[in-house]
C-alpha cells in the first residue's frame, strides 16, 4: 500500500492518519486471506485473526468510548471473553472491525492540541492523551502485525498474496518510484 505521507507538527493529525494506516494495511490483507483462514488458529496457543479482530475491537470499544470522561476499562468489558467465539463470517468479522474502529475515530477526530495535556484513565491509572493514543497506537500495530502474518500466511498457501508494503527483492523499484514521486515510504 502507498500512502502520501504529509509532513505534519500535529500530533492529533499524524496519529490519525497512522491509526488510518494500521487500519487500511490490515484491510488489504483481510482481503487477501481466504474465509477459512480468518477462523484458523495454526496452534493451540495462539488466536486466529477473527480472534484478533474480536479482541482488539473490544479494546477499542473499551478505550475510545467515552474517551475523556471514563476509565479506558469499562466495567462491562470481559476481556477474556474476546478469546472466546469469534464471528462465524467475513461479514460479521468485518463489523466487529468497523465498529472498532468508529469507536476510535469519533474520540480523535473532535480533540485538539490543548486536549493532549489533560488526563484519562486505563485501568485506574492516570496517563495523559498523548500518552493514551501512543499506548493504542503500540498496541493495535501488534495486532496489525499478527494479522497481516496470518493472511498473508493463508494467502500464499493458494499463491494469491500481494505484498502490502516493498514487495520482495523490489527495494529498488519501489526507491526509484519513491524517488520520482510516485510512492511514498509510509
Amino acid at each position: 500500500m502507498v500512502m502520501a505521507h504529509q509532513l505534519t507538527t500535529a500530533y492529533i493529525q499524524d496519529s490519525t492518519e497512522l491509526f488510518r494506516y494500521y487500519k487500511k494495511l490490515v484491510e488489504r490483507a483481510l482481503a487477501q486471506c481466504p474465509d477459512e483462514g480468518l477462523f484458523t488458529a495454526l496452534d493451540g496457543e495462539s488466536n486466529s485473526i477473527a480472534i484478533i479482530v474480536k479482541h482488539t475491537a473490544g479494546n477499542m470499544r473499551s478505550r475510545w468510548k467515552d474517551f475523556l470522561t471514563t476509565d479506558g476499562e469499562k466495567p462491562d468489558r470481559n476481556r477474556d471473553t474476546e478469546f472466546e467465539e469469534p464471528p462465524k463470517t467475513r461479514a460479521e468479522l468485518m463489523e466487529l472491525w468497523e465498529n472498532g474502529w468508529k469507536y476510535l475515530f469519533d474520540a480523535l477526530e473532535p480533540l485538539s492540541e490543548a486536549d493532549l495535556t489533560r488526563t484519562v484513565t486505563i485501568r485506574t491509572e492516570p496517563h495523559s492523551v498523548m500518552q493514551a493514543i501512543n499506548r493504542q497506537i503500540a498496541h493495535y500495530s501488534y495486532h496489525v502485525g499478527q494479522i497481516t502474518f496470518l493472511a498473508k500466511h493463508f494467502a500464499a498457501q493458494s499463491g494469491q498474496w500481494t505484498a502490502l508494503t516493498v514487495p520482495r527483492k523490489k527495494s529498488s523499484e519501489f526507491n526509484a518510484r519513491v524517488a520520482s514521486g510516485e510512492a511514498s515510504q509510509r
